[in-house]
């Protein structure tokens, strides 16, 4: 089950793709689990589980194709089947096309040592599309994928049941430990991927250049954003560098993240009383500002954007904590 996944010239109505799930590494695709410079690759990524993020569990990981979704099941296949997906998710010929990758990354990062990268955020992706368009930039303004699928443009398609798996959560916080998998939890997992690459090609042809090269380096930013450790990121994959051509017509393209960390006690005067402090802070820096909370880590600030907003940010968050 594989050589063909990625070759078919024709791509098949996602309704129709069929969903396999897998729980040992020899159901992985081949052309997936053995990434090359010769068959660059896109595929669809999501993450459930519970509670995801680093300290959480991740239960199932989505693997939408040009003509299958592959349901990888963390829970039965372990570490072991995690592993063997580590060489495509940390690959530059993969193509990971995700929505809002910041917890999906810190939960693969903590719990299998996968650094993600390549990847084509669209909740990113859509906001530089709507700046490119004379939008102006507002902070926090991220589309859903729920509001993202039904858009025409990229997709048109509507997500009621959505709302049926959100209630089922709040029932029940263990939902995707269960197994067996239900058809129901089959069909809501593989529907969080269905679309993806469908999205994807519809942006690809609207990002300008420029637009497609601050999309790669903040997307790897974002993959980064809950993972900071003492090393800088040392091990991390090197970011992706700026054309000359498009270093030359812009000024001060440099991306960066910052990681301030905050004493404790003191994280409430940044937040400020019904959150009026951090959205102040956000309007007077054009950069993406993120609070670990209760998730984690609930003593740091990360700060992604352009070199000289994402300072200037830093300054007013350490002048609220002396």
């Amino acid at each position: 089950m594989g050589d063909g996944v990625a070759a078919a010239a024709a791509h098949l109505p996602e309704q129709e793709m069929p969903v396999h799930l897998v729980t040992l590494p020899l159901q992985l695709p081949r052309c997936f689990v053995e990434p090359n410079a010769a068959h660059a690759l896109a595929i669809g990524l999501d993450c459930e589980g519970v509670d995801l993020a680093r300290h959480g569990r991740l239960c199932i990981m989505q693997l939408a194709f040009q003509d299958a979704i592959y349901l990888v099941d963390a829970v039965q296949g372990g570490d072991a089947l995690m592993q063997a997906c580590k060489p495509a998710l940390e690959s530059p010929h993969v193509t990971k096309v995700v929505h809002d990758c910041k917890r999906d990354s810190e939960a693969l990062y903590f719990q299998h040592g996968i650094k993600l990268n390549n990847v084509f955020d669209t909740q990113i992706a859509h906001s530089l599309i709507e700046l490119q368009q004379g939008r102006q930039w507002i902070p926090d303004d991220c589309i859903s994928f729920v509001d993202l699928l039904a858009d025409a443009k990229y997709c048109g398609v509507a997500y009621d049941e959505k709302d049926e798996v959100r209630s089922l959560l709040r029932k029940d916080p263990e939902f995707w430990t269960h197994r067996p998998l239900t058809n129901m939890m089959k069909r809501a997992a593989a529907d969080d991927v269905r679309f993806l690459l469908r999205i994807h090609r519809n942006m690809v042809q609207r990002l300008d250049a420029f637009s497609a090269w601050e999309l790669s380096i903040r997307s790897s930013l974002f993959c980064r954003c809950f993972c900071g450790e003492d090393d800088g990121f040392a091990n991390w994959p090197a970011l992706p560098a700026i054309p000359e051509e498009l270093a030359a017509r812009h000024e001060d393209p440099e991306e960066v993240l910052a990681v301030v960390d905050v004493p404790k006690g003191r994280m409430g005067r940044i937040i400020g009383r019904k959150g009026a402090s951090i959205v102040a802070i956000k309007e007077s820096c054009r950069a993406n500002i993120f609070i670990g909370g209760t998730k984690g880590p609930p003593d740091k600030v990360f700060v992604i954007g352009p070199l000289k907003e994402v300072r200037k940010a830093e300054a007013i968050l350490r002048g609220k904590v002396v």
